[in-house]
């Protein structure tokens, strides 16, 4: 039973902007911390960012001001806004979760299946 369902993936022009959700509603883990990683076709997963205690946020340096990360408590979602996305934004998107709290990436270690988001040029 997936704990972390992602949504909100499409295909977009370089520019353009979407909006990943994660409803982390199911997840058990009170006090995670939460983020995105994701992958392009051929590479490796890499980190995107991640909210933990008290609404601390971290971006990686390709997405530091174009990325916004956010975390609706009462909900137990998770949201990535993503603002003039560039063709090397393309991959599948995760929700990941850091069960310990800490948000150290080694921590990460729940992920959901991935929304693909595209971005053409």
């Amino acid at each position: 039973q997936a704990q972390l369902v992602e949504s909100g993936g499409g295909s977009v022009q370089a520019g353009e902007s979407l909006r990943l959700s994660c409803d982390a509603s199911a997840y058990t883990y009170r006090g995670a911390c939460m983020g995105w990683f994701r992958q392009a076709a051929g590479k490796q997963r890499e980190w995107v960012s991640w909210i933990g205690y008290g609404g601390r946020t971290s971006y990686t340096n390709s997405v530091e001001g174009r990325f916004t990360i956010s975390q609706d408590n009462d909900k137990n979602t998770l949201a990535l806004q993503m603002d003039s996305l560039k063709p090397e934004d393309s991959g599948t998107y995760f929700c990941a979760a850091s069960r310990t709290g800490y948000c150290t990436l080694d921590y990460f270690t729940d992920f959901g299946q991935g929304t693909q988001v595209t971005v053409s040029s």
